[in-house]
């Protein structure tokens, strides 16, 4: 049988904002005396935003000198800059062939999901324009943990009403192509940078889904 469910991350595999969240974690550095520099940044993919501000902090020597409390406020400035540059996003801005990948897999009666581990990731769709293509929005502060472990992909076969085994999640980011796999999964991988990570599929980017058969994916069940 044919998969019955396609799970998508977000950054690097619907729209980019890798860009805008490098900026905003670079203003708040600068506020605070510290280099965010794009080294750092590329170990920041696929995290979430207090995740993130740990490492960084960690990295930087800073963390014990901020309170719980003081982290917790220091992320939302942060997000706060991060969601005001939203604003000028729109279906422009999504990458080249997921539109019709979605439509594709709407035609084909596969349902679709979303495991992100941004908290705006459902205002990012919404303004990218291909918010009613997704049956299911997994919220990351539902979350215990975050990817690599499966937990956000297994919760989003399940509000999907599949078996994880039924689905393929597509990723950019090695924690999440591990999350994937670790979930019993079908695993896509989009980039260059994945290409000695196993994974079932290896693709360069999503314009490459365009004219994918999901039809041949078997189910692991």
């Amino acid at each position: 049988m044919a998969i019955q469910g396609v799970i998508f991350d977000l950054d690097g595999v619907i729209t980019d904002t890798a860009h805008l969240h490098f900026l905003a974690w670079k203003a708040l550095g600068d506020s605070l005396g510290v280099e965010i520099t794009l080294e750092l940044n590329e170990g920041l993919k696929g995290l979430g935003r207090q995740e993130t501000l740990t490492l960084i902090l960690k990295e930087t020597g800073l963390y014990d000198q901020y309170t719980e409390t003081e982290r917790q406020a220091l992320s939302d400035r942060k997000n706060r800059t991060y969601v005001a540059s939203l604003e000028s996003l729109g279906p422009q801005d999504l990458l080249p062939g997921i539109g019709d990948c979605l439509k594709d897999l709407k035609k084909r009666g596969i349902k679709i999901g979303l495991a992100s581990s941004s908290q705006n990731a459902g205002l990012i769709i919404e303004k990218l324009g291909v918010k009613s293509y997704f049956d299911t929005i997994v919220d990351p502060r539902s979350l215990t943990k975050g990817k690599p472990d499966p937990e956000i992909y297994l919760k989003a076969a399940a509000a999907l009403g599949l078996s994880p085994a039924k689905c393929a999640g597509v990723e950019d980011a090695r924690a999440g192509l591990e999350a994937i796999r670790a979930a019993g999964m079908t695993s896509i991988a989009l980039g260059l940078s994945l290409k000695d990570v196993p994974a079932d599929y290896h693709f360069l980017s999503a314009k490459d889904l365009v004219n994918f058969n999901w039809d041949d994916i078997v189910s692991k069940e």
